[in-house]
């Protein structure tokens, strides 16, 4: 089974309904179908051909859908790029994937003179966003409206649609090769997994270049539902989308929703719409959690982890699992990423690939059809990442005597303090429930006696106050000393990717240096 099944089911099932929402209104799920086909037939007349890959750099927009689904009609393999990147990277992963085409939005077309001179292998430049198209480029409205749409060769299922550039578990960027089949089966595991509202508006708020949205894309398409777009993440911006559009769910990671449900205006919007308020990418802090299920109580939350390897869901935890019980225990589920979703299989496993046993931590390890051809030309990480048909996810976890999975920490993120693994996630959560602080990570730094310490990197709320000895000494009322953070940093906002995740490779740069504090 390929992705085309899903644009037909939308189109034969479900024509009357909203698609999408653009700039002038809603546009049935007919009209998108025909529209998709033209701008697959655009591709095509410019010169695109079937595996040919085209370097996306946009907001969320309808345009970018229209893409998603063009490349996809097409036979071509869509490139999309981490909008927080700068000239140097974003040419690299065209470079890399030896891109023919690139399209630009608004946002990044007054980029294109850099651009151009940084990749060299690029020979279409394609406008698509508003008004008048830039000089030396091609206007994909203009374009999709004038051509006809035409017949392509139905893709086969292991043809790849997508490459994702990720960190991944191995250092440098890499493109995950994802194909119709991981797509196709992440779509159907994924609805399963999140019963997401059939006849439902989605908001794409996280950005569409990272398959922590783009990963609902053809599950929404599939269901028939309507696609709204929040160009750029703003709060209040987010708050007046679900109102206006009637959003019955979205997926946020924990500082989008963290700064949502302390928006000063968020309790002047209606958000009784929403009925599925998925979350993840980064570890849920429990205040804020707690804090989100007061503030959206008409929706069911539900957690997901996964990696953009993997198509992205891996685990799930379901909404009857958010009881906030038990919290003083290790174990208890809302503590954890939930179970592994329909369709995955996942292991805990020591340096060897032998399981570990309940309650023991050590490596997840995952497979399933959604996981990743590969890395774009780069086979021996593929085939390292990948050994024994299991994908090696890099994240530190265990399982409970329930099945459920409690990530512990990424292996370059846990810290070793006097012997002891110190699991950032922890420390974060306990950070986070101080009233002062709004944000808040830990990093390890180096230390003569105990080879690291725990450095706190801190944003606090608008108007709080908060001293260097008063959180450690409040840490450490409520926590093992060795997991307590020995020093703090204190920040307006702490600095994130194009995801809105916090980028600690950037803390530990700027903060990791040699710690002289105490220790005891």
């Amino acid at each position: 089974m390929n992705l085309m099944f899903t644009l037909r089911r939308a189109n034969r099932f479900f024509g009357r309904r909203a698609a999408s929402v653009t700039s002038t209104g809603p546009i049935t799920w007919e009209a998108y179908f025909q529209r998709a086909h033209r701008a697959a037939a655009f591709l095509d007349q410019v010169g695109i051909h079937s595996g040919d890959r085209v370097a996306a750099l946009m907001l969320n927009s309808h345009e970018y859908l229209e893409l998603y689904h063009a490349t996809m009609i097409r036979g071509a393999i869509i490139v999309p790029l981490n909008i927080r990147w700068n000239l140097d990277d974003f040419a690299f992963a065209v470079n890399d994937s030896e891109s023919t085409a690139f399209v630009l939005d608004d946002r990044f077309a007054p980029l294109l003179p850099g651009l151009k001179d940084r990749c060299p292998g690029v020979r279409h430049w394609i406008f698509a966003g508003t008004g008048e198209h830039p000089a030396g480029m091609m206007d994909w409205n203009a374009g999709v409206s004038a051509t006809d749409p035409r017949e392509f060769p139905e893709p086969d299922e292991m043809d790849v649609v997508g490459i994702f550039y990720t960190s991944g578990t191995t250092g440098g960027p890499k493109g995950a090769m994802l194909t119709h089949r991981h797509c196709y089966s992440h779509a159907v595991h994924s609805t399963l997994s999140t019963q997401m509202v059939s006849d439902g508006t989605w908001l794409h708020a996280a950005p569409m270049f990272h398959l922590a949205d783009a990963g609902a894309i053809h599950s929404v398409t599939m269901l028939g539902c309507t696609h709204a777009y929040l160009p750029a993440f703003d709060p209040e911006a987010f708050c007046a989308a679900v109102e206006r559009h009637r959003v019955t769910e979205t997926v946020l990671v924990p500082t989008m929703l963290n700064m949502v449900v302390n928006h000063p205006a968020v309790d002047r919007y209606d958000l009784s719409s929403m009925k599925n308020m998925l979350y993840g990418a980064s570890p849920m802090p429990l205040p804020v959690l707690q804090k989100a299920m007061e503030k959206f109580p008409h929706a069911r939350f539900r957690q997901g982890y996964g990696m953009t390897e993997a198509g992205p869901m891996l685990l799930c935890l379901q909404p009857e699992d958010h009881r906030l019980e038990r919290l003083d225990e290790k174990f208890t589920p809302i503590k954890s990423a939930g179970r592994p979703a329909i369709g995955v299989e996942v292991r805990i496993v020591d340096e060897h690939d032998r399981d570990v046993p309940v309650g023991h931590s050590g490596e997840i390890i995952v497979r399933g059809a959604a996981v990743m051809k590969g890395y774009w030309k780069r086979p021996e990480i593929s085939e390292e990442v990948l050994r024994g048909g299991w994908m090696h996810t890099g994240d530190i976890g265990a399982f409970d005597a329930e099945g459920f999975v409690y990530i512990l920490d990424r292996k370059k993120d846990m810290i070793k303090s006097g012997g002891e693994n110190v699991y950032s996630p922890e420390v974060e959560s306990m950070l986070m429930s101080h009233p002062a602080v709004l944000e808040a990570a830990v990093i390890g730094v180096a230390h003569p006696k105990w080879g690291e310490t725990i450095r706190a990197i801190v944003a606090l709320r608008p108007g709080m106050q908060l001293s260097e000895s008063e959180l450690v000494a409040w840490s450490r009322e409520r926590l093992t000393h060795f997991k307590c953070p020995s020093s703090a940093v204190f920040l307006d906002t702490l600095p994130k990717g194009g995801t809105g995740k916090v980028q600690k490779t950037v803390l530990r740069e700027k903060y990791g240096q040699l710690a002289g504090g105490a220790h005891t």
